[in-house]
């Protein structure tokens, strides 16, 4: 793999993230997230022209298994809360949204 994850690239995601990571973190995480990048080019180097493309996992069969089918359930139409009587209950409002205070400062 030629890409590989920096020391720099973990600090630039851990600060859009949030996070503070320690010296021993920082180098962990790096050794980990290349460990992940050359598994997924290893993956990429198999031969996949004999597999049929899916949708989602479920269509590999038998992932219902506590309702014994694999079929999704079927839509609906139900009625939704009344606006109104959502937004007397909310602490703020402009009676058409939730009115919150910002909690991203930078």
């Amino acid at each position: 793999m030629t890409a590989k994850v920096t020391v720099e690239d973990v600090h630039r995601v851990a600060e859009l993230a949030h996070l503070e990571l320690t010296p021993e973190e920082s180098g962990r995480m790096v050794k980990d997230l290349n460990a992940i990048l050359d598994y997924v080019a290893e993956l990429n180097e198999l031969d996949t022209s004999s597999v049929a493309p899916m949708a989602q996992v479920s269509e590999l069969g038998g992932s219902g298994a506590s309702t014994g089918t694999s079929k999704p359930r079927p839509d609906r139409v139900e009625p939704s809360l009344d606006r109104a009587a959502v937004m007397r209950e909310a602490p703020e409002t402009d009676q058409a949204f939730f009115k919150v205070p910002k909690v991203i400062e930078r």
